[in-house]
């Protein structure tokens, strides 16, 4: 018999107009992402998804968290740390899923520091600067587990972190620019910094944009579309999704 996956992603931006013109928007690259995730396990005909789409950004409308079985939490340009009432509003609805309804929680990159935030970690700037590009991360024993790797490589694009790991959590591993990469609690937090959904095409377009905004100088330009194209494992992180979603593999564990 099918179990069907009800995802509901909050999309806490837009894509720039030319990702937006290929790929849809930051839900729609994310489902995606899960439907491979779903194929490369062979799970696509096992397990039926069932995705909507929720513009946290303008619009304070929620999902129920009964009628989702996860929710997933995109990257953003906004600041994590910020007080803007709508990013107060997803702190505190995050913080509501995970303290009263238990529903698991997946976090990628903006996502990731809001669930830090809404479970009373510190996040904020980093003094070390932007991470962008495909970049390597040292895995801890957990995140060995859950992605099979010593090495995970990922695209980045943040210079805001998560500085602390939250009570009930544990890292799944560090760069030299970002010590808290990712958090997970069994069937409940499942966070990354990087951006699995992303590839050379996203990430290229990215650069280009904020360094001709000016946000980006021409060394960071250069060097971060010097690596935009490497090898990258955002599969990897797609399917580890889909089997904590699915059958949490680490949760026996832990």
């Amino acid at each position: 018999m099918t179990r069907l996956l009800r995802a509901a992603i909050l999309e806490c931006d837009a894509p720039i107009q030319p990702v937006k013109d290929r790929y849809g928007t930051y839900g729609d690259l994310f489902e995606n992402l899960l439907k491979a995730g779903l194929k490369a396990q062979g799970l696509e005909f096992q397990a039926g998804l069932q995705v909507t789409k929720w513009d946290v950004v303008n619009s304070s409308v929620y999902p129920k968290p009964d009628d989702c079985d996860a929710i997933l939490l995109t990257g953003s340009k906004h600041d994590a740390f910020s007080d803007e009432p709508w990013i107060i509003e997803l702190t505190n609805y995050v913080r509501d899923v995970y303290e009263n309804h238990k529903k698991p929680i997946i976090g990628i990159c903006f996502g990731h520091q809001i669930i830090a935030r809404a479970l009373g970690a510190r996040v904020g700037r980093s003094d070390r600067g932007w991470e962008i590009a495909v970049e390597p991360i040292i895995l801890t024993d957990t995140g060995r587990e859950l992605f099979s790797k010593n090495v995970l490589s990922l695209h980045q694009m943040h210079r805001d972190i998560a500085y602390e790991v939250p009570e009930g959590c544990i890292n799944l591993g560090s760069s030299s620019i970002c010590e808290v990469q990712g958090l997970y609690s069994p069937g409940r937090i499942f966070s990354v910094q990087g951006h699995p959904e992303y590839d050379e095409f996203v990430v290229s377009k990215l650069i280009e944009t904020r360094h001709a905004m000016g946000i980006f100088d021409d060394q960071l330009f250069k060097d971060g579309l010097s690596r935009a194209g490497n090898p990258h494992d955002g599969s990897v992180v797609g399917e580890a999704i889909c089997k904590f979603l699915l059958d949490d593999p680490v949760a026996k564990h832990v």
